[in-house]
C-alpha cells in the first residue's frame, strides 16, 4: 500500500510516494519561502504536488508532517512558529481539497517515526530522536509507540528548563536547553569567540569572509573536521550541552537508544562524542549502560518517510477500532 507524505516547513513543502519498506519512489517539491503566512496557498501547493505525485503513482492516503504543535487527534496545527497556523483545522482542510484521507502529524515526531521504523532506532521498542538546527526538536517511542501526550505536543524537550539566569530563549523562558544545545548556540558562541579572539578565530574568519557576523555552524564544523582548535573546542561545548540534556531524559525514560539528526549532526563524532561522555558521567551512580547516541540515517527524507507511515498506522489502528469492521 503506498502512501504520500509531505513535510511542511518554513521554507519549502517536499512531498514522496513512500512504500510499506520506507522508500520513497517519486518526489516533488515547492518553495514556501512567500507564503509561510498564507495557509489557504500552502494547502493549495499541498494539494497541487499530491496531485503531481497521484499522477506518477497510486497512493491511498496522506500524511503531512507539520512544523508545529499539533493537536492529540492529529486535525489542527495549534501553532507553528515560521507558518501563520494558529489553531488551523489542517487535516479536513485537506482532506477536502485531496479527496484521500490525511493524517497531520509534527515533523519532528514523523522523523523520528522514520527512524525508528527505518532507520537508526530500527529493531529497538524505546528510542528518543532529536532534531537539533536552528533549535531542538524530539520525538519519543516507548514501548514502540509515539508518545505524544495530552495536548499532542509531547517531545519538545528543546524547552526543558536547564539554567538559572540563562539565555533568553525565543519561547519566553529563561534558560531552555536548545539555548545551549542548538545550532543557533553554537553559530552565537562561534561570533562572541570571533569578536573577543579575532586571532584565535582566524580560520573561522577566513571562511566567512573575515565577518564574525556572517560565521555559521556549517563553518565550525568545517574548520573543526581541518582541526582548528576554536572549532573543536565549540563543538566539544556544544556535545557537552546536548549531553546534559539527554541524560536528564534518559533518568526519565530510559530509552534503546538516542538517534541524533537535524544539520548540526553533520559534524559526526565531533559533536556526538561529548555527549557520549558527558551521558556516561552523568548515570554514573546507576548500574545502567548508557544508552548509545547515534547519527540519523534518513536525512531529509526523514519526514516524507515518517509522515507517510503514520499515515498507514493511523488508518489502520483507526480500522481496528471500527464498529464497521466485518467479523474475520
Amino acid at each position: 500500500m503506498l502512501a504520500i507524505g509531505v513535510d511542511i516547513g518554513g521554507a519549502k513543502i517536499a512531498a514522496g510516494v513512500v512504500d510499506t519498506y520506507g522508500t520513497v519512489l517519486a518526489r516533488t517539491s515547492t518553495s514556501t519561502s512567500t507564503i509561510a503566512h498564507d495557509p489557504p496557498e500552502i494547502e493549495d501547493r499541498v494539494t497541487t504536488l499530491v496531485a503531481q505525485l497521484r499522477s506518477e503513482l497510486p497512493a491511498d492516503m496522506v500524511g503531512v508532517a507539520a512544523a508545529g504543535y499539533v493537536s492529540h487527534d492529529g486535525s489542527s496545527v495549534l501553532f507553528a512558529p515560521n507558518v501563520a497556523w494558529r489553531d488551523h483545522p489542517l487535516r479536513d482542510r485537506l482532506t477536502r481539497t485531496i479527496d484521500l484521507p490525511v493524517v497531520v502529524e509534527n515533523d519532528a515526531n514523523a522523523a523520528g517515526w522514520a527512524e525508528f521504523r527505518f532507520g537508526a532506532g530500527r529493531g529497538t521498542s524505546s528510542m528518543v530522536m532529536l532534531t537539533i538546527g536552528t533549535g531542538v526538536g524530539g520525538a519519543v517511542i516507548v514501548d514502540s509507540d509515539l508518545v505524544r501526550g495530552a495536548h499532542g505536543i509531547a517531545g519538545d524537550v528543546g524547552h526543558m528548563h536547564l539554567v538559572d539566569d540563562g539565555h533568553r530563549c525565543g519561547c519566553g523562558s529563561i534558560g531552555c536547553w536548545e539555548q545551549y544545545a542548538s545550532g543557533s548556540a553554537l553559530t552565537r558562541n562561534a561570533r562572541l569567540a570571533a569578536t573577543s579572539n579575532p586571532n584565535r578565530a582566524a580560520a573561522l574568519l577566513a571562511l566567512a569572509g573575515d565577518a564574525a557576523a556572517r560565521i555559521t555552524g556549517a563553518h565550525v564544523t568545517a574548520a573543526a573536521v581541518d582541526h582548528d582548535p576554536l572549532s573543536v573546542d565549540l563543538l566539544t561545548d556544544l556535545g557537552t550541552w546536548i549531553g546534559r540534556g539527554i541524560a536528564t531524559l534518559v533518568n526519565v525514560l530510559d530509552p534503546a537508544t538516542i538517534v541524533i539528526g537535524g544539520g548540526v549532526a553533520t559534524a559526526g563524532d565531533l559533536l556526538l562524542q561529548p555527549a557520549r561522555l558527558t551521558l556516561a558521567s552523568a548515570l554514573e551512580p546507576t548500574p545502567r549502560t548508557p544508552p548509545p547516541i547515534v547519527p540519523a540515517q534518513l536525512g531529509a527524507d526523514a519526514g516524507i518517510v515518517g509522515a507517510a507511515d503514520l499515515a498507514r498506522a493511523t488508518l489502520a489502528a483507526a480500522a481496528e477500532r471500527s464498529p464497521l469492521r466485518p467479523a474475520s
